[in-house]
């Protein structure tokens, strides 16, 4: 659990408020999908991973008066754009995680598992030769 921080302890840690973290996840400065829900013996939580948060949030505290907020999501969501992706989309809509954070990718069918971590990075490598 110590790559996790929880909402409470990254608040605490850079004396930023609740509302103001969720302006910059309404605003795009902190993806959706960093929020990790989970339960514990207090209700459920919100957690992040501990290294991309602290970078993200460390960034917006070192550029929030020299530049407006709206400034620093354009140039983050540039930064976003250039990272490849995998979307998992279900009937209960779409889920987008930077490839880069991924582990692994499994299929599983009763007891079978099949790891396919190999050929989702194929892909990728496939693409960026396509691209030049």
């Amino acid at each position: 659990m110590d790559e996790l921080i929880s909402k409470k302890e990254l608040l605490e840690k850079y004396g930023i408020s609740y509302g103001t973290l969720y302006r910059w996840k309404r605003m795009g400065l902190i993806p959706e999908e960093w929020l990790v829900k989970k339960s514990t013996y207090t209700g459920q939580e919100t957690f992040f991973n501990r290294e991309l948060i602290c970078k993200r949030v460390e960034e917006i505290l070192s550029k929030k008066d020299s530049e407006s907020l709206e400034e620093i999501a354009r140039e983050l969501g540039a930064i976003e754009e250039e990272t490849p992706k995998l979307i998992i989309s279900t009937r209960h809509g779409d889920r987008i995680f930077n490839l880069e954070e991924i582990v692994n990718i499994s299929v599983c069918k009763g007891t079978l598992t099949v790891s396919i971590m190999k050929e989702v990075l194929q892909l990728e490598v496939k693409s960026e030769t396509e691209e030049k």
